[in-house]
């Protein structure tokens, strides 16, 4: 049975200029926490079809294919290393999407769906990893903000000071 996660964020940029910006995959590695480097593998570098490797070091990566494109809104991508899923997942997918907020404001949503295998262990496993993955999928929100609004790659440090400041 899948579960998802979703967070918000209010970008203080037009949607157009965020489409901009989410449009080019090789970006994640500036706003996903954790990620240290992003490489497209694939021939094309948008639309279904388009593939990146995302590194958390320099030999640990998971592969991200867009499956849906909403060309000026967003994209759900699965999450795989070659035809098997990304650890310890059974299937997941992350779908980045904007929408216009008014005033030259953009809601970005950031949902993780995700199915664990090995049964009702992995359903047990799933619903103890909730909290962590909502953590996440919140900072990669709050991330991306800081990221389209500022230019500079957002980092762990710059992303613990702006929660900080927001309380």
């Amino acid at each position: 049975m899948p579960q998802e996660v979703t967070a918000q964020s209010l970008i203080d940029l037009p949607l157009t200029e965020s489409w901009e910006k989410l449009r080019d995959i090789s970006l994640a590695h500036h706003y996903v926490p954790g990620i240290v480097k992003t490489e497209v593998v694939s021939e094309h570098k948008e639309g279904v079809g388009a593939s990146r490797y995302v590194y958390r070091n320099e030999k640990s990566y998971i592969q991200e294919t867009v499956e849906e494109w909403q060309e000026g809104s967003g994209f759900l991508i699965r999450l795989h290393r070659g035809d098997k899923p990304a650890p310890p997942f059974k299937n997941a997918w992350f779908r980045y999407k904007l929408s216009d907020h008014g005033d030259g404001k953009t809601l970005f949503t950031a949902s993780l769906t995700y199915e664990m295998p090995w049964g009702k262990l992995g359903a047990w496993l799933g619903a103890r990893m909730q909290n962590f993955i909502q953590a996440t999928i919140a900072d990669v929100a709050l991330s991306m903000k800081l990221y389209y609004e500022t230019g500079d790659p957002t980092t762990r440090e710059t992303l613990k000071a702006y929660k900080a400041r927001a309380r």
